[in-house]
């Protein structure tokens, strides 16, 4: 019986220091919050032509970034975006 729970203790601990590695990332994500104060506003101008398509693929940050959430808050509401953040 001793044998059992000695061997449940250990495959526990060995499950807890897998999780812990696969789960972890080098950078922990930030959230930036900007709140915007309401001004006069001005009437709407027009469209502007459609930019270029993006790069492919997964989101890279430089060297001083790192990934997380920026918060914008404004008179028409909030908008999150998930980019890089100087840290």
């Amino acid at each position: 019986m001793l044998l059992l729970g000695a061997s449940l203790v250990l495959a526990g601990s060995a499950g807890f220091f897998v999780a812990t590695a696969i789960g972890t990332s080098s950078a922990p994500a930030q959230t930036v919050t900007v709140n915007v104060p309401t001004g006069a506003t001005g009437p709407a101008g027009p469209p502007g032509p459609a930019g270029p398509p993006g790069p492919a693929g997964g989101n890279t940050c430089p060297a001083g970034y790192a990934e997380g959430s920026l918060v914008i808050n404004h008179p028409g509401g909030q908008v999150t975006l998930w980019t890089c953040l100087h840290t």
